[in-house]
C-alpha cells in the first residue's frame, strides 16, 4: 500500500490473495512488473507466486521485497529477478525512473476487519475504527532478536518517514476526514521515541482540538521521557511494551520497573500489550517458573509471550549460525516463535520449549482472566479518574468510551463472570465487581441490557467454543486496490505493479 501510493505508475495491489485470485489478476491484465512481499515464514507461498508469474505473465519482470529477503541464499530459493531488501518506496521509484526524493504520501489503511467478540461478528474495532499510520520503520534500540530493526538498519538507525509533529497531524487529519475514524493504531516499533516530533504533534491536537486515541509501540525508556499527563492528553490509550525477562539486559529495558510502570499506566486508562520472552540465554527449567510468574504479575491488559527466536537477518541468527546452534530439522514456515525452539538451546530441549510457552498462556489466563475483562478494568479505571477532567479534548476522549459501557459493553463481562464461574470462581468474582461498579455509575437502563445482552454472548461462546475447540481458524479477506489506467488481456503489453 505504502508503495504503491508513492509511484506514479499505473498499479494494483492484492492484499492476502488467494491462489486462484492471484492467477487471475496475472490473466486478466499485462504486468511489466510483479512486486512480491512477504515475511521469513512465507517462503514457500513467495515461490510458489514466483512460478506462478512465469507461468501466467512469462514477460513480467519479479522483484520480491519484505522481510523474507533477508534469508540467506534466497536468491537460490525463489526464481525471481530482484531482491530488495530495506526499505522499498525508494527502490520502487528510482527502479521505475521516478523522483526518489518526492515526499511520502500516507496511503488510507483501516487497522482492523472481521472483528468477532465471543463467537459473534462485531463492528469494525468493536465499534471504534481505527486507522493505520506508519510514521517511520526500524528501532534504533537494536535489540539482537529485533527483525524489524535489523532489516531497516540495525541498531542506531531507522528511516523517518515523517520528520515533524505537523506532517503527521496532517496525515491524521487526512485520514479522520476521509475514513470518518478518531483512533489511530500507529505502526512504529517506537514512536514515543522521538519526542520532539510527539510533543509536536500534540501541541498541534491541543490547539486544534482533537481528541484522538492513539495505540503506539513503545519501549519502557522511551515511556519515561513523558510525563503521564503528556500521554494521556496525547491520547495515548495502548502500549505495547517489550517486557522480555526481569533479567534482561536490553538498553530499552534498564533501571526500569516494569510491573511499576505497567499498573502507572493503567491506573490512567491506558492498557498495556506486555511481551514477554521465553527462553533467553539465562533461561532454566529451575528458573523460567519465576520467570513467568515475574511476567503474570504485570497483570497486562493483553500478554504475548514468544519464543526467543533466532530469525534470519538478525544479530542473534548470526550469533546462532557462528556457534552452529541452529537447527535443520525445523521447517522455515515454523520459526515464528509460537511453536518449538530453531536453535539447540543449552537448558532446554525443542519439545520443552513448546511446554514452556503454552504453560506462560495458561498461567496468565489462570490469574489474571481474559483479556476482554482486564482491557474493560482499564478503560473503567480512566473514565474514573478522567471523565470529568478540566481539558476538554480529555473529557472527550474518556467520554467516548464511557459511552460502550452504557451500550451494553458490560454484556461480555455478565457473560465470562457466568462462562468461568465454575472453572474460574476467583476470576469471575473479579469480574462481577467490576460490572456491578459499571452499573452503579451509569445506572439507568445499563444492568438490563448487560443481562439482555449478556445471554446472547454467553450462548454465543458456549457454541462457539463446542464447535470450534481448537478455536475458529481466521482468514484474512483479499483487498484489491486499483490505481491508474492499463489494458486489459488482451493488448499491447503495459506497465503496472502488483503487490504482496
Amino acid at each position: 500500500m505504502l508503495i504503491q501510493a508513492n509511484i506514479a505508475t499505473p498499479s494494483t495491489v492484492l492484499d492476502f490473495p488467494t491462489r486462484d485470485r492471484f492467477v487471475r489478476e496475472l490473466q486478466s491484465r499485462h504486468y511489466s512488473i510483479v512486486g512480491i512481499s512477504g515475511i521469513v515464514m512465507n517462503l514457500g507461498k513467495v515461490r510458489e507466486m514466483c512460478r506462478l508469474v512465469r507461468e501466467h505473465s512469462p514477460r513480467s519482470t519479479i522483484v520480491v521485497g519484505g522481510h523474507v529477503a533477508a534469508l540467506p541464499g534466497i536468491e537460490r530459493e525463489i526464481d525471481a529477478d530482484h531482491i530488495v531488501t530495506g526499505e522499498g518506496v525508494r527502490w520502487m521509484r528510482e527502479f521505475l525512473g521516478e523522483a526518489a526524493d518526492t515526499p511520502i504520501e500516507h496511503p488510507l489503511i483501516r487497522s482492523s476487519f472481521g472483528f468477532r467478540l465471543m463467537g459473534l461478528k462485531a463492528p469494525s474495532g468493536g465499534g471504534d475504527p481505527a486507522a493505520t499510520i506508519i510514521p517511520s520503520v526500524g528501532c534504533p534500540m537494536g535489540c539482537n532478536f529485533c527483525a524489524t530493526s535489523a532489516f531497516f538498519g540495525g541498531k542506531g538507525r531507522f528511516i523517518n518517514f515523517f520528520e515533524t509533529g505537523e506532517e503527521l497531524f496532517r496525515v491524521m487529519c487526512d485520514a479522520e476526514r476521509r475514513l470518518r475514524v478518531q483512533t489511530f493504531f500507529v505502526m512504529d516499533e517506537n514512536f514515543l521515541l522521538y519526542k520532539k516530533r510527539a510533543l509536536e504533534l500534540l501541541a498541534l491536537m491541543q490547539q486544534h482540538n482533537k481528541s484522538w486515541s492513539m495505540f503506539v509501540f513503545s519501549s519502557a525508556n522511551a515511556l519515561r521521557k513523558y510525563t503521564t499527563r503528556q500521554l494521556v492528553e496525547l491520547g495515548v490509550s495502548w502500549v505495547w511494551m517489550g517486557l522480555e525477562s526481569k533479567q534482561a539486559t536490553y538498553m530499552k529495558l534498564r533501571n526500569s520497573d516494569t510491573q511499576a510502570l505497567t499498573r502507572e499506566l493503567q491506573s490512567h486508562g491506558i492498557h498495556v500489550q506486555g511481551s514477554t520472552i521465553i527462553g533467553l540465554e539465562h533461561h532454566t527449567p529451575d528458573n523460567l517458573e519465576s520467570e513467568i510468574e515475574h511476567a503474570v504479575a504485570h497483570d497486562a491488559d493483553c500478554h504475548q509471550f514468544m519464543l526467543y527466536t533466532p530469525v534470519p537477518g538478525t544479530p542473534l541468527y548470526a550469533e546462532a549460525l557462528s556457534a552452529g546452534l541452529l537447527r535443520n530439522d525445523v521447517d522455515i514456515a515454523d520459526i515464528h516463535g509460537q511453536d518449538k525452539f530453531n536453535f539447540h538451546h543449552p537448558h532446554i530441549s525443542q519439545d520443552a520449549s513448546n511446554t514452556w510457552l503454552e504453560r506462560a498462556f495458561a498461567r496468565d489466563y489462570a490469574v489474571n482472566g481474559p483479556s476482554l475483562y482486564r482491557i474493560m478494568r482499564t478503560t473503567f479505571a480512566g473514565w474514573k479518574r478522567y471523565g470529568e477532567d478540566a481539558d476538554a479534548r480529555v473529557r472527550a476522549r474518556f467520554a467516548r468510551d464511557a459511552a460502550k459501557f452504557r451500550g451494553g459493553y458490560g454484556a461480555a463481562l455478565w457473560a465470562m463472570e457466568r462462562y468461568l464461574t465454575d472453572s474460574q470462581p476467583e476470576v469471575a468474582a473479579r469480574m462481577r465487581d467490576l460490572r456491578r461498579a459499571i452499573e452503579r455509575e451509569f445506572a439507568g437502563l445499563t444492568p438490563l441490557i448487560d443481562g439482555a445482552a449478556g445471554r446472547v454472548l454467553l450462548y454465543a461462546a458456549r457454541r462457539e467454543a463446542a464447535k470450534y475447540p481448537a478455536g475458529r481458524r481466521l482468514e484474512p479477506a483479499t483487498f484489491v486496490d486499483h490505481r491508474g489506467l492499463f489494458p486489459r488481456r488482451p493488448g499491447p503489453f503495459g506497465p503496472g505493479v502488483i503487490g504482496r
